[in-house]
């Protein structure tokens, strides 16, 4: 899920075919199917993978409760069996089709664990993304942090990537460069993170994470894929930098609200996107007071007033 109120990521692509209804091979033993479920937050839709060269794959994100992609993935499974459904979070777009899937081939769900918040909900706060979390799924096997999973002809290993969620995971096709990056690094936009579901924190901690690594092609949840993952990385982290000091200037400048920030730092932004605007500033905020830089009274909060440390 892709926060459109922050505009194309470093890099984008405008040139993906989502050709929906047909896998298309992106890397060897490695087709995408995307879902046909555009919005301004899922681009063109949500990419499935079916990962394997042989006679059992796997099966990565199989997506939304939809009749139509439910279809079209077991057309393109065709004979083959499944042995795994990885999950890599928990928003509707991307798990609940697991379940009718599983019940059709018996395969093992699997993903970081279950549905959580990023932190505890403060006394009076509601969820903005509770509408959007699969809060029912429990996979079948909890996959830790660098923990590998074998098939036929592949091994996956997980990577905890929390800051989208807090149970976001990308992993890594053993031996192929190839990571599915999921929701946390996308091509064609940044990720949105809306406390109290995300963390600003975690986010960028999980962009350090990723950059230690040597991957050369990223399979995002949306849209096309990452060529150049470190200059892209790099590029995102950056990125977050400049909002960051964005909101830093605008304490600076007098403002106290979120509001008020808001209708400076997105002011070419559609007002429609100004609510998702505020949670990012949110996220910011949040990780500004942690860090001692900022501080508000009482938990931050998106009517709260916030000032500099």
């Amino acid at each position: 899920m892709a926060d459109e109120t922050e505009g194309q990521a470093p890099s984008f692509d405008l040139e993906f075919q989502p050709h929906h209804g047909h896998a298309v091979p992106v890397a060897p033993g490695v087709q995408r199917l995307t879902c046909n479920n555009p919005s301004p937050f899922t681009f063109h839709g949500t990419n499935s993978y079916i990962i394997g060269p042989g006679d059992t794959v796997a099966v990565l994100d199989p997506g939304p409760e939809d009749d139509a992609h439910f279809e079209a993935l077991m057309r393109a499974i065709g004979p083959r069996r499944v042995s795994h459904i990885l999950v890599s979070h928990t928003h509707r777009d991307h798990s609940p089709l697991a379940r009718r899937l599983q019940a059709e081939t018996g395969a093992l769900t699997v993903a970081e664990g279950p549905h959580r918040a990023s932190r505890p909900l403060y006394a009076g706060e509601t969820n903005p993304f509770a509408e959007s979390s699969d809060i029912s799924f429990v996979p079948d096997i909890a996959l830790g942090d660098g923990q590998s999973l074998e098939g036929d002809g592949w091994q996956i290993t997980a990577l905890h990537t929390p800051g989208h969620t807090a149970n976001h995971c990308a992993f890594a096709l053993d031996g192929t460069g190839i990571l599915f990056s999921a929701d946390h690094v996308m091509a064609w936009a940044t990720t949105i993170v809306a406390p109290p579901d995300g963390s600003m924190r975690d986010f960028m901690t999980s962009l350090e994470k990723l950059l230690m690594r040597q991957d050369a092609l990223y399979l995002p949840g949306h849209g096309g894929p990452v060529r150049e993952p470190a200059s892209f990385l790099r590029g995102l982290r950056t990125h977050r930098r400049m909002r960051e000091r964005a909101v830093l200037e605008r304490i600076r400048a007098g403002d106290r609200l979120i509001a008020e920030m808001v209708k400076v730092i997105y002011a070419s932004t559609d007002p429609r996107l100004h609510g998702a605007a505020a949670l990012s500033v949110l996220a910011h905020l949040e990780d500004l007071i942690e860090s001692g830089r900022v501080e508000t009274d009482g938990p931050p909060r998106l009517g709260g007033e916030y000032r500099l440390a």
